[in-house]
């Protein structure tokens, strides 16, 4: 009896987990639609959106799920930073260091996957300086964080054009500096997803009108900057015309201004559309999803690490992109992904990655006079 009460309650606490009510369900859908998306902007030859043709639709990844990512790794850092009241004193020190450990195992993480030769650019490097530089803004509320979220976005995509153009990316060390910092991704500029996720963060996200107001607010900002571009004739031919064309652009991976505003705003509204629909008996129809979305990093490094053997024993090499999405391996990538990840949200708990990293970060950075073994564990999101 006791061994089946002990097994019963191990298999309660990992549901528990994954759909208890210190979980918001919606922020795992989200991150969970954020790695298929990445998955299908990596492993799929997709065309380039045209509104009339529903077989192009699936060009919305490009782009808006690396920054979908990045704007729901800002709502992480608001939770673990007190959620809707900041952390102060030693509480926010002791979160800071742990950040900074993350991001210090996420920088290296990344350059592992680097080495592996897999022709993608790896998110994780950028994810690691933008959790440095969001430190600074630990402390503050969700309008401050907007009103310089917004801020930058509106500054930072003219700014990014004079620094994508310095000679540095065209020499030797360019490329690899590139990998390095994760310029794909560029810091300076996608600064202001991450801030826009800490304000996320930082409201009441479980209130049924916040996500209301975010989703209204989300779409009606996306539609109007996308139709902007759509009607002013922005394009990748029109962005060699000058300095403020190459700014005045909505192309996925551009840094420019309408896709910086646009996107962000995309990355908002899908983010209040999963809290909503998580409010709904649909949460258990999505589960898996969610399942992924509460290991994103274990999830993200599988693919890249599968594709890597998959390559090599097939096409003899790891580098060649085209030849290995020949080999048509989105689904079962895909499929073999949300199925593991379901597998080990409820028959084990926390993602292996997380786990890893989590304990790490607590092992490093003590709370005073207690051992680490013994240490609360974070808010979840």
């Amino acid at each position: 009896m006791a061994a089946a009460a002990g097994v019963t309650g191990w298999a309660r606490s990992r549901w528990a987990r994954l759909n208890g009510p210190g979980r918001l369900g919606g922020i795992d859908l989200a991150r969970g639609l954020a790695v298929v998306g990445m998955l299908a902007a990596h492993l799929l030859v997709i065309e380039p959106l045209v509104a009339g043709r529903p077989d192009t639709w699936l060009d919305i990844v490009n782009g808006r799920s690396s920054i979908l990512f990045a704007t729901l790794a800002g709502v992480s850092l608001a939770i673990v930073t007190g959620g809707r009241t900041p952390l102060r004193g030693g509480a926010r020190v002791r979160a800071s260091g742990r950040i900074a450990v993350r991001a210090g195992l996420l920088w290296i993480i990344g350059l592992l996957l680097i080495s592996t030769g897999v022709p993608v650019y790896v998110i994780l490097p950028a994810y690691a300086i933008l959790f440095l530089l969001a430190l600074p803004f630990v402390g503050l509320r969700a309008r401050t964080l907007f009103f310089i979220a917004v801020g930058l976005a509106l500054v930072m995509p003219f700014v990014q054009v004079g620094l994508d153009d310095l000679p540095i990316w065209s020499s030797v060390l360019g490329e690899a500096l590139s990998a390095a910092i994760g310029w794909a991704y560029p810091f300076p500029t996608w600064i202001a997803f991450v801030l826009t996720g800490m304000a996320l963060g930082r409201l009441d996200l479980r209130s049924l009108s916040v996500q209301g107001i975010l989703l209204c607010a989300g779409a009606a900002v996306t539609t109007v900057t996308y139709s902007m571009a759509v009607i002013s004739g922005s394009s990748a031919v029109a962005e060699q015309q000058g300095f403020f064309a190459a700014v005045w652009t909505a192309r996925a991976h551009s840094t420019g201004l309408l896709e910086v505003i646009g996107s962000g705003a995309f990355a908002v509204t899908v983010i209040a559309a999963c809290l909503l629909l998580c409010r709904t008996a649909l949460r258990w129809v999505v589960l898996p999803l969610r399942a992924v979305g509460s290991m994103p990093l274990t999830a993200y490094t599988a693919q890249l690490l599968v594709w890597a053997v998959v390559s090599a024993s097939v096409l003899g090499t790891t580098r060649a992109l085209t030849p290995f999405r020949e080999l048509e391996p989105f689904w079962p990538i895909t499929v073999g992904i949300i199925v593991g990840c379901t597998a080990w949200a409820l028959l084990v708990g926390r993602g292996p990655l997380e786990a890893a990293i989590d304990t790490a970060a607590r092992w490093m950075v003590r709370e005073p006079g207690r051992p680490v073994a013994e240490s609360t564990p974070p808010a979840r999101g």
